[in-house]
């Protein structure tokens, strides 16, 4: 399923979960546990991409900038929506930086 096959409350729950998933995955890699560092790349990417999706629908519905992205703040992660990995005591502040 493409991005723009995906309705926007979706893509901004996509995006979300990418933001989330690039800061565990920066801060695995500062801890040195990040096995591929390529993926830091590829999250970034992902989000421009999604980004760039939430901008062209806002275009064409007349809407001003941002205005998809402020349905973010509507948004959680649940831990179903986060990995199975176990945290720890850090995990807390993961999911601060996340916000």
């Amino acid at each position: 399923m493409t991005l723009r096959e995906i309705d926007d409350q979706s893509l901004v729950q996509k995006l979300v979960e990418q933001e989330h998933a690039l800061v565990r995955a920066r801060f695995q890699n500062s801890m040195g546990r990040l096995e591929n560092t390529a993926a830091l790349k590829g999250l970034r990417k992902d989000i421009a991409r999604i980004r760039t999706e939430l901008r062209t629908r806002e275009s064409a519905q007349g809407l001003p900038k941002n205005a998809l992205l402020n349905l973010r703040s509507k948004i959680t992660i649940t831990k179903a929506d986060a990995s199975s990995e176990q945290g720890g005591f850090l995990q807390g502040v993961v999911d601060k930086l996340a916000e």
